[in-house]
């Protein structure tokens, strides 16, 4: 396991100190939850975007944002993204 070391401003400290006592977490337990679930949503915002813009399909979104697939589904229809495009469709429903 890696050690990071970083310099943050007096108020993020106090807040930080004051999670640490509110959760009774160590330290460094806490700012590895608080760096783990602020990481996991970066993931998944990334994952939305690239599916927004198509870049990406919704399975592949899934993988990015390290979800299953009716997770990432959910959040997707939450956020008004839709992962199906036109031509898509329209060549699936010409197939049936």
């Amino acid at each position: 396991m890696g050690t990071i070391s970083a310099r943050v401003p007096d108020e993020l400290e106090e807040e930080l100190d004051a999670y640490v006592e509110a959760e009774n977490l160590d330290r460094s337990t806490a700012v590895r939850k608080l760096l783990t679930e602020r990481l996991s949503e970066v993931r998944r915002e990334r994952a939305l975007s690239m599916l927004d813009s198509g870049e990406v399909t919704l399975s592949r979104a899934a993988e990015i944002a390290e979800t299953d697939t009716w997770e990432l589904a959910r959040l997707a229809k939450e956020r008004e993204i839709s992962w199906v495009d036109d031509d898509g469709l329209a060549a699936d429903l010409e197939d049936l």
